[in-house]
């Protein structure tokens, strides 16, 4: 079931968005302005993205480019929502990384569509990527390989793991419950200082790119990109 976050200052569009996109079989979180879009962010990543351009505060063409120039965020499918119709602002927000537009009013049945679409796009081009990087790290899903300023690095099978949860989670704070229940599962029963174990030896296996990785005192890591 994909996820749809949609950024949405009418509360009845909203609404009606949410209502039709579960009954399409999403799992559909909504938000008003841009802060609550940013906290809902940091718990979790969405499969899509549906952005109103016109937004109080920070604007949707605001927060569209931002979340292009995260590494973390480069391939998420986005579309924008606009009452502008004119070819400029349209092209305006392509330019900045939408992949897609619906122009307001629109039907329900045009949305889904487009939605289905460019998320069959987007997971073919995911497919062809499957080098995830950070500076000089690059890990290879389909090869099970790493890298370090190309010359191969050899990880054990939960330190391949974690690094892959962190490079898909760039420059998003990882609790060490969040990372427990993405890497070892929400049956194990260990405690939260393997992750910790697990950290010292990947850093020491990264070498100097271990620089990537921070702690966050009191909370986790965060693989920050650049």
């Amino acid at each position: 079931m994909a996820l749809i976050y949609c950024v949405e200052d009418d509360a009845s569009i909203r609404e009606l968005i949410g209502y039709a996109l579960e009954s399409q079989h999403f799992a559909v979180k909504t938000m008003a302005d841009g802060k609550e879009f940013w906290q809902a962010l940091e718990e979790e990543k969405p499969d899509l993205l549906l952005l109103d351009i016109m937004l109080p505060g920070e604007s949707g063409m605001d927060i569209l480019q931002k979340l292009r120039s995260q590494t973390a965020y480069k391939s998420l499918p986005i579309i924008i929502l606009t009452a502008k119709t004119s070819e400029f602002d349209i092209a305006k927000g392509l330019n900045k990384g939408a992949d897609d537009y619906v122009k307001k009013p629109f039907g329900i049945v045009e949305l889904t569509s487009r939605i289905h679409a460019v998320l069959r796009r987007c997971g073919q081009q995911e497919e062809e990527e499957d080098t995830l990087n950070c500076g000089p790290i690059s890990l290879n899903e389909k090869r099970h390989e790493v890298t370090v300023d190309g010359e191969p690095c050899q990880l054990t099978v939960k330190e391949f793991e974690l690094l892959r949860y962190m490079l898909i989670n760039q420059n998003i704070v990882l609790t060490r419950e969040r990372i427990m229940e993405a890497v070892w599962g929400f049956s194990y029963e260990g405690e939260t200082r393997t992750i910790d174990m697990h950290i010292r030896s990947l850093r020491q296996k990264l070498g100097d790119a271990s620089r990537f990785i921070l702690t966050v005192r009191g909370l986790g890591y965060v693989m920050k990109g650049e």
